[in-house]
């Protein structure tokens, strides 16, 4: 590899280590408890992720669907011809490349991003359809990067299924007020918005125990330059259930509930001091 592409290379990965940093300190907290060399290929990861969900969330001006096309067009050029002027998409194909991550994969996230530009509210199916496409497929690329073979990888998906689907529900509990009020969207199936109840909440919440009980078995089983990072976000995102748990629907849908970043610190220092 000569200089020249060698430093492209280098700009293209530094590109998506500074969007995850800008936008997600949570996120960037938890690679940061990665090993050191797996950190780019996670911030890689997540560049993609995070440009894609900006298309269908912001530039509202634009014709999003539009964009998002192209957007999925350049990204599996990207992949065939090992190379983008796009600098997100060229370390996300990197990162794809290196690792042979599954392109149905990639197919399944963007797919879930063209959900949000028309649907508003979701039937059981399609709520399943779309946690698969917008969270559990991201775990299962950053499982293929983490795992060194891919016996360890078929072994750990269902718990990473199991882990991303958590994390996807404490986020639409979460955002639950800005989702309806900004978007127009109610992800959970059955629920309307205006009548969500401590009832309907409360079943949510035992759902996404479930899926932690899951996860936190494979999570157990991760190969050691993966383990703590992925158990520190497990950590965090159970702490961002505790504080909902404390909340009637009521007050859920005037707020958003934040892990301040004392808080966020404790937990760091609470998962080195007690590994799994």
């Amino acid at each position: 590899m000569n200089r020249e592409v060698k430093l492209y290379n280098e700009v293209s990965s530094y590109c998506s280590e500074l969007i995850t940093k800008k936008y997600s300190t949570s996120f960037s907290l938890g690679i940061k408890t990665l090993h050191k060399n797996i950190h780019k290929h996670i911030y890689s990861i997540y560049g993609f992720v995070r440009f894609a969900d900006e298309i269908v969330d912001t530039f509202h001006d634009l014709d999003k669907e539009k964009v998002l096309d192209q957007f999925e067009k350049d990204t599996f050029e990207s992949i065939e011809n090992n190379f983008s002027a796009n600098p997100v998409l060229h370390s996300f194909q990197m990162v794809v490349n290196q690792f042979n991550i599954d392109k149905k994969h990639i197919k399944a996230f963007l797919n879930s991003m063209r959900m949000d530009l028309t649907m508003k509210k979701f039937s059981e199916d399609e709520y399943k359809d779309y946690i698969y496409g917008s969270a559990e497929v991201v775990g299962l690329m950053c499982l293929k990067v983490f795992c060194n073979n891919q016996n360890k990888y078929n072994e750990l998906e269902p718990y990473a299924i199991s882990l991303g689907s958590a994390f996807q529900k404490i986020n639409f509990l979460r955002d639950i007020k800005s989702d309806n009020d900004e978007r127009g969207r109610v992800y959970f199936p059955g629920v309307d918005y205006s009548t969500f109840s401590t009832k309907d909440k409360v079943e949510i919440e035992e759902d996404i125990e479930k899926d932690f009980n899951h996860a936190l078995i494979g999570i157990k089983k991760l190969p050691s330059v993966a383990r703590s990072g992925v158990y520190l976000s497990y950590n965090y995102y159970r702490e961002l259930l505790k504080k909902i748990k404390f909340l009637d629907a009521k007050r859920l849908k005037k707020e958003r509930i934040r892990v301040s970043n004392f808080k966020k610190f404790i937990i760091l220092l609470s998962s080195y001091i007690n590994p799994l």
